[in-house]
């Protein structure tokens, strides 16, 4: 098995600026998942794609690979995650040989753990290469969500669970962000890291399904780093 580990980091980052390389128990962000995939078996580069010489520069400090810097019409607000996938993926295969599987790791996901990592890969091995998307339970059931027209409340879903207790409710989960794994085949020919038929990798740890996109996000983080022992370690509740 040949896989090669994506992290895409723009420079460019708004809601929360520098980001991707500001300090998480002193470390830059994108460190932590440049970490999370070093010496993992099946992953034959961890390769940057950024546009940002600092990002790139703590990149190369932190082991990873980082042979250019993204062209300019790749680091706009409007370009997908795909595109520029689609992009590594063809330089690296043009200079490095085929991959088995190309897989995308976001560096707004710093607690996600090698155990993870592995686990993700073993479920596109034992399902034939179906496209493997990491997934957390939800934390408001979308039968419980709302939405407002002419000024009143309405149930978002036509069969909402609004007098359904909780536990009665069927299990949802959201994709949070922190694992993406798909052949560079099916990529290329739906555009999507969800393919065709996705299988998921479920993730129950809270920390884990972090995605840090806002200051808030980042203050959360922070208090994991502070009221926990280890990363694995999940925070109990009264």
């Amino acid at each position: 098995m040949k896989i090669l580990a994506l992290i895409t980091a723009r420079g460019g980052t708004k809601r929360l600026p520098g980001k991707n390389i500001r300090l998480l128990g002193g470390k830059p962000l994108i460190s932590w998942s440049i970490d999370a995939a070093k010496n993992i078996l099946d992953i034959c580069d961890i390769l940057i794609s950024t546009d940002d010489p600092s990002i790139m520069a703590v990149c190369n400090d932190a082991g990873a690979y980082v042979p250019w810097l993204r062209p300019k019409e790749l680091a706009s607000d409007n370009v997908s995650s795909v595109e520029v996938a689609i992009h590594a993926l063809n330089w690296y295969e043009s200079e490095k040989g085929k991959v088995d599987g190309i897989m995308l790791l976001q560096p707004t996901s710093p607690f996600r753990t090698k155990e993870s990592i592995r686990r993700g890969i073993e479920i596109f091995t034992l399902n034939n290469y179906r496209p493997v998307i990491g997934v957390s339970p939800v934390s408001d059931h979308p039968s419980w969500t709302m939405r407002i027209e002419d000024g009143f409340l309405k149930p978002y879903l036509a069969d909402h669970g609004l007098h359904s207790r909780s536990q009665d409710l069927p299990s949802a989960y959201s994709i949070n962000g922190c694992f993406y794994l798909i052949t560079p085949n099916e990529l290329r020919s739906t555009k999507s890291f969800f393919g065709v038929e996705a299988v998921p990798l479920f993730v129950e740890s809270p920390e884990e399904s972090l995605d840090i996109d806002t200051y808030w996000d980042w203050r959360i983080a922070e208090c994991i780093l502070l009221g926990a022992n280890d990363l694995g370690k999940t925070f109990k509740k009264d």
